[in-house]
């Protein structure tokens, strides 16, 4: 009966759990780091407020959180990454992310790209169908999509947001 222990199925359930949560953790940490360059007081920085609470809806330890901080002015090597890319049919893509390698980053992206039949665009190409508000970005309008592009478009959203550095990925697509 070998591989059919309690102790076995618990060990590789807990192990996948902690490895997505560490990630989580990672992305949430970078985003604190990066927020807190600017000010590291969150009652005078918006943005480093905002990282705090979703740091803190997930459970992130605070020692972790004041440790983050703290960093900030010390690491300067984070850097944020905003890469604008289109999709099948036209839809526009915008993605975050925090980053200490940009050649890395990129690169993992172009290849994601590719495998989802999109591309990334020159900068500004596919900024304008995106409202900023508050530190976050929405669609302006919203281009109408198959139901196979849609599907194509959430399953590379969902790859995109398992990458490390990679905090966010907005589209603005629709189906017709």
């Amino acid at each position: 009966m070998a591989g059919h222990s309690h102790w076995k199925q618990i060990k590789l359930q807990k192990g996948s759990e902690d490895k997505k949560r560490s990630q989580l953790f990672s992305k949430l940490l970078a985003a604190i780091t990066v927020a807190a360059r600017t000010e590291p007081n969150p009652d005078f920085n918006p943005r480093l407020r905002g990282a705090i609470e979703k740091a803190r809806e997930y459970s992130v330890p605070q020692n972790n959180i004041k440790k983050a901080i703290s960093n900030s002015a010390k690491d300067g090597a984070l850097k944020d990454l905003l890469v604008e890319a289109y999709g099948k049919e036209g839809v526009a893509i915008l993605i975050e992310a925090i980053t200490n390698n940009k050649n890395r980053t990129m690169q993992a992206i172009r290849q994601i790209l590719e495998k989802f039949d999109a591309k990334v665009a020159m900068p500004g190409s596919a900024h304008w169908a995106f409202t900023k508000n508050n530190d976050t970005w929405s669609p302006s309008f919203y281009t109408n999509t198959t139901t196979e592009a849609k599907e194509l478009i959430e399953s590379l959203k969902d790859t995109l947001l398992n990458e490390e550095d990679i905090q966010n990925v907005i589209t603005n697509n629709t189906i017709t």
